[in-house]
């Protein structure tokens, strides 16, 4: 990488699992990560994934700060789990403590390298591109800081990168770089915004360039590799449904290319990509399953599935694509499990059931690899 810039109980349960296995296998095609919010003692819970998608824990290793304790309902974000580019750092926020952890990435196995101040209080999403980090603190008017992280995973605070976001009290949801590293976007909830920021040559932000939101209440997102910007809305459809919108990315501006394309179902908050910038997947929590949504070569959004798949009795929370999109993996706050489906080459899923389980009721933010 570049210089360029929960309770106790629960813990010593998951880990007794794990041993029960006797030293799961560290498979080679990759791991799941997802932590705790655990108010006392934040924790990553982390599993070795096989090559059909089961998922196996492996550890449970505590941050060094503390969560909210309230999950979703106090976060209410995307992202408070994410891993650098190259894989080799996993980064996570402790909205208890105010603060940002780093680890190092074997496998499924996480060294605890640094936690430092997220430069704000209520961090609920980070992102990372080549050494540089940023933080997407809710509490308060919201804000966002950077940090640089070194070849070892250690963190430091990026000094006059403070940035307020586009008004306050925005609701700021999640925080991600473009492709290019060039440009930061925040979605904002309450403010139906999406803010953009122009990161110079030594990491420092400049902005925000506000852009009111195609439909209401912007949440997730992902950006294809051809600069589209593919947002969920939690109410852009008729009579406040899930919807999707695109729009291009240029020299730091975005226009819109299909605005508010609805699914009908209830409450599209988290939202995520496909490598070759395709197909985009949401959940919908309120109505407890997913849709699918075809991305043209120029960003145009339509809907592959209104319904492409379900968790019976659940709530999906995070997405996370892994094993070069094979398996998409919803964390299920309904059934407290992690929930995965097997990707067509038609973007058809099918479902492979709860693959994880036992979760903590405030377990929030999903990673994979």
């Amino acid at each position: 990488m570049h210089s360029r810039y929960v309770a106790a109980a629960f813990i010593a349960v998951f880990l007794a699992g794990s041993a029960a296995r006797a030293d799961p296998p560290r498979w080679r095609d990759g791991a799941v990560f997802t932590m705790t919010d655990d108010a006392t003692a934040n924790a990553v819970l982390t599993y070795s994934r096989a090559p059909d998608g089961t998922l196996i824990p492996a550890a449970s290793i505590l941050t060094g700060g503390s969560g909210s304790g309230g999950g979703e309902s106090v976060l209410g974000s995307q992202g408070a789990l994410a891993l650098s580019t190259d894989g080799h750092f996993l980064f996570v926020v402790n909205a208890g403590s105010d603060e940002v952890s780093s680890f190092r990435v074997d496998g499924a196995h996480l060294e605890l390298v640094s936690r430092v101040s997220s430069g704000g209080p209520l961090p609920v999403s980070v992102t990372e591109h080549d050494g540089l980090v940023y933080v997407l603190d809710a509490g308060g008017a919201g804000n966002i800081s950077g940090l640089l992280v070194d070849d070892r995973g250690v963190l430091t605070p990026l000094p006059g990168s403070r940035r307020s976001l586009g008004s306050a009290g925005s609701g700021g949801a999640q925080v991600s770089f473009d492709p290019s590293g060039d440009v930061l976007a925040v979605t904002e909830k309450a403010g139906k915004a999406i803010s953009l920021y122009a990161v110079g040559r030594h990491g420092l932000a400049s902005g925000p360039i506000v852009v009111p939101s195609a439909g209401a209440v912007p949440f997730g997102f992902g950006f294809t590799r051809r600069d589209v910007l593919v947002v969920s809305e939690a109410g852009g459809g008729p009579s406040g449904t899930s919807a999707v919108s695109s729009y291009a990315l240029d020299h730091g501006a975005l226009e819109v290319v299909s605005p508010s394309i609805p699914n009908y179902q209830r409450a599209a908050c988290w939202l995520v990509v496909t490598r070759d910038g395709r197909f985009a997947y949401v959940a919908n929590t309120a109505s407890g399953d997913l849709s699918s949504y075809r991305i043209d070569r120029h960003g145009a959004l339509t809907v592959a599935a209104e319904v492409a798949g379900t968790l019976p009795g659940g709530k999906p929370l995070d997405l996370a694509l892994a094993s070069r999109d094979h398996f998409l993996f919803a964390l299920d706050a309904g059934n407290h499990a992690i929930a995965a489906f097997a990707r067509g080459e038609d973007g058809g899923l099918v479902a492979l059931g709860n693959v994880a389980t036992g979760l903590p009721a405030s377990a929030v933010g999903l990673a994979a690899r």
